[in-house]
C-alpha cells in the first residue's frame, strides 16, 4: 500500500518552485520509495507478490514513460503461468505493447478476441483500439473504439471511447492535410 501510495504522490503533487525534486515527498512518499524486500526464502513468488511487484513498478515511475514495461511484461508472463486469465493475458498484452511496441501487443490481443470471458467487456475492443491507432490504423481503430462503446456500462466510458474514435479519425484527417498540402494546418479550437 505504500509503495502505491508513494507513486502517487510522485504523480500528483505539484513541484515546489526553486526546490530541487527528489522524486519523492516525505513521509508515506518516502516509505514509497524505499528499498524492495527481498523475495521469498523459497524463490518462487506466488500470484500476490507477483502482482505487489507489477504494482510497483508502476508506483516507482515517475510517468508512464519512465515505467520498467519490459520487467512488467516479464512479471505479467510469471503471473499468466501461476494464475491464468484472459484478464492477466490482456494486461500482459498492454504491458508488451508498452515494452516492444504496438504490433506485439496487438498480436497478443487478437488471440483474445474469442475468449467468451472478453466478450462482454469493453476493455479488450479499448485496448485493441488504442493499438491500433499507434500503428496508424485509423478506420480499424475507430471501429474498435466503437465497438468498446457499445459494450461501456456507464455513459462516462463510452463517451471518452467514442472521443476516442473521433479525435483519431480527425488526427489522421489532420495529418493527411498536412503532408498533402491541403488544408488547414493549423489544429482546429
Amino acid at each position: 500500500m505504500l509503495i502505491q501510495r508513494g507513486g502517487s504522490c510522485r504523480r500528483t503533487a505539484p513541484p515546489v518552485l526553486g526546490a530541487k525534486s527528489t522524486g519523492h515527498g516525505g513521509g508515506a512518499c518516502a516509505a514509497g520509495g524505499a528499498p524492495r524486500p527481498a523475495p521469498p526464502a523459497r524463490g518462487w513468488l506466488g500470484p500476490y507478490a507477483l502482482q505487489a511487484a507489477i504494482a510497483a513498478c508502476h508506483a516507482r515511475a515517475p510517468t508512464a514513460g519512465d515505467t520498467d514495461w519490459v520487467r512488467i511484461a516479464a512479471l505479467y508472463d510469471a503471473l499468466a503461468q501461476v494464475a491464468p486469465s484472459p484478464v492477466v493475458e490482456l494486461n500482459r498484452a498492454v504491458a508488451v505493447a508498452m515494452a516492444f511496441g504496438p504490433a506485439a501487443g496487438l498480436d497478443l490481443v487478437d488471440a483474445l478476441t474469442e475468449d467468451p470471458a472478453l466478450r462482454s467487456t469493453y476493455l479488450l475492443p479499448a485496448v485493441r483500439g488504442d493499438l491500433l491507432a499507434r500503428l496508424g490504423r485509423v478506420a480499424d481503430a475507430r471501429v474498435a473504439f466503437e465497438r468498446a462503446a457499445s459494450l461501456a456500462r456507464n455513459h462516462r466510458e463510452r463517451d471518452l471511447l467514442l472521443a476516442r474514435a473521433n479525435d483519431d479519425v480527425r488526427d489522421a484527417d489532420r495529418a493527411s492535410s498536412t503532408t498533402t498540402g491541403s488544408g488547414p494546418t493549423v489544429p482546429e479550437a
